[in-house]
């Protein structure tokens, strides 16, 4: 059963306050047994729209969850997907007050920036593989507001699906120059390698998750547009930040990606 307005405002709240102080709170299912995937993606929308009228743009989205090692790691069995936008978007040169987060975490992703809009309900791998302009090496940022990570998918989807920060490469490469359903991808921690995976892992391709993501959008009424960056997801499980780490994230073919946090 799912829950009214007012619990969905009050969730939205709450996730926002958590957010604004970097003080994680306890997870909404548990106080509402019948929160459901479409509340969830409404709640997430409130808060959207909250910084849209703050002055903020959609600059893209992000698809969450999509590798089976995500999957395990959270305890869920499907993709979610969250907004990214432009006062999210992280430098290269800038390092992150990682003080302000609540538990933030990074992935590696082979990110996709669009050259045309992508079509709703029934977009396929052929239409992505027609709209998308470049490839890019980049990292998301992830930061759970609800308590120790431990979230059920209705819970992180209400959460922007946990997303709080994006990052690209300088690097482009076009389409037609690389395999991405094959790219090798290392995460480097302070100079030690904490992770090697494949683009593959991302739903057998990442252009399977943009084509889901686009379908899954549809629904609610929201479009992937040409300009608009896309994040399929990680090639490997998502790592802790601590204060002051240095994280490099090279791509086979694709180049590199460097987040430092102060």
């Amino acid at each position: 059963m799912a829950v009214d307005q007012a619990t969905r405002q009050q969730i939205a709240d709450d996730l926002w306050t958590a957010e604004r102080t970097a003080t994680a709170i306890d997870r909404p299912s548990d106080s509402h047994p019948g929160l459901d995937v479409v509340d969830s993606y409404e709640i997430q929308l409130i808060n959207i729209r909250k910084r849209l009228d703050a002055g903020a743009a959609v600059a893209g989205h992000k698809v969450g969850l999509a590798s089976e090692a995500m999957q395990t790691m959270m305890g869920v069995d499907e993709p979610d997907y969250g907004h990214l936008l432009d006062t999210m978007e992280y430098r290269e040169s800038e390092p992150i007050d990682f003080h302000a987060l609540c538990i933030p975490r990074v992935e590696v992703e082979v990110g996709f920036i669009l050259g045309a809009d992508l079509p709703g309900e029934g977009c396929t791998r052929e239409d992505v593989i027609a709209a998308i302009e470049w490839v890019v090496p980049s990292i998301e940022l992830i930061d759970s507001r609800i308590k120790d990570w431990k979230i059920t998918l209705v819970d992180t989807i209400a959460d922007n699906a946990s997303s709080c920060g994006w990052i690209l490469g300088e690097q482009r490469v076009a389409m037609s120059d690389i395999d991405v359903g094959d790219i090798d991808a290392t995460l480097t921690r302070n100079g030690e390698v904490v992770a090697k995976g494949n683009s593959s892992a991302v739903l057998g391709n990442p252009l399977n998750s943009v084509s889901w993501l686009a379908n899954k959008v549809s629904s609610f009424g929201v479009r992937l547009r040409k300009g608009d960056v896309i994040l399929p997801g990680t090639a490997t499980r998502a790592f802790d930040i601590a204060s002051g780490d240095n994280f490099v994230a090279e791509f086979a073919g694709l180049g590199s990606v460097t987040l430092d946090f102060t």
